[in-house]
């Protein structure tokens, strides 16, 4: 899918500090669906990074949200993002259906975003208020930092709808694998403290300095070299992935599609009905 940097619609992009110290700043901007993440946000989230990515004029990379809440998760009510997704979706690279094409879709649209975004050899700070649910958690996880307001609450409620959680599956790297396991058989929400006292977020702030506090770190750390960010990033990344990251997660992924085949089995739809 091509995005015009400059015609964007659910997202926002702007680069501030011009110059060796320059911050891109992403603003997640469909505040009237709580920025519920659909196809059409995941790819200018994506032409976003990009674009900061290449820009040799920007050091750090800020992603926060506008209105209320950081994200609902994914917008089940948008027909382009349905669970089922039948429809041929080339950007996968399959253009199949029933399962082989939701797996080849999600693949696409989540995991694999997720692990480029993770991979983008800046810093990445995340800024999160008010509610983060299931697929919202994804975007706030591939950053390096996170930064929450006192108001923020944290949840993956989706073992309800019958799966083991969602595709980019950090959960155990996140909070610990009890508190992971907490998080997800309950379903319950979490604090910004209680995600910090874990070890998910860095820091929590006011609300109202939620965005002078994430735009003071980013310029601290824009003043570093950005080659030795690069290294510094790649070199954590790298002892996670020794640690055997990448390959849990892509097993979790098949697990989650088994979850969605046994759904659609008993039940003729990808989700557990009883969890909506």
């Amino acid at each position: 899918m091509d995005v015009d940097i400059n015609s964007l619609e659910t997202v926002s992009y702007r680069v501030q500090q011009p110059g060796d110290q320059g911050i891109a700043v992403i603003s997640l901007n469909r505040d009237s669906k709580r920025n519920a993440q659909n196809n059409q946000m995941t790819y200018e989230l994506n032409a976003c990074y990009d674009s900061a990515a290449r820009d040799s004029n920007v050091k750090v990379i800020v992603l926060r949200a506008e209105g209320k809440h950081f994200s609902a998760g994914h917008d089940l009510r948008d027909k382009s993002n349905h669970l089922d997704f039948p429809q041929v979706f080339p950007q996968s690279g399959f253009t199949g259906e029933g399962q082989e094409g939701m797996m080849a879709h999600e693949e696409e649209v989540y995991f694999n975003m997720c692990w480029r975004w993770r991979n983008i050899p800046k810093p990445v700070i995340a800024a999160a208020q008010g509610m983060t649910i299931a697929g919202g958690l994804m975007l706030l996880w591939v950053a390096d930092i996170i930064i929450a307001a006192d108001d923020a609450t944290f949840s993956d409620p989706v073992v309800a709808f019958g799966v083991n959680g969602v595709e980019y599956f950090a959960h155990p790297w996140e909070f610990g694998a009890r508190k992971a396991k907490e998080l997800l058989f309950t379903g319950d929400t979490f604090t910004a403290q209680e995600a910090m006292d874990a070890g998910m977020i860095n820091r929590v702030v006011p609300a109202a300095e939620l965005d002078s506090a994430t735009m003071a770190m980013a310029a601290k750390i824009a003043t570093k070299p950005g080659f030795a960010l690069k290294l510094a990033k790649e070199s954590v990344n790298q002892t996670l992935e020794a640690q055997g990251q990448y390959n849990a997660f892509r097993a979790a992924f098949s697990l989650q599609h088994l979850g969605h085949a046994n759904n659609k089995l008993r039940f003729g739809m990808a989700i557990d009905p009883s969890g909506l």
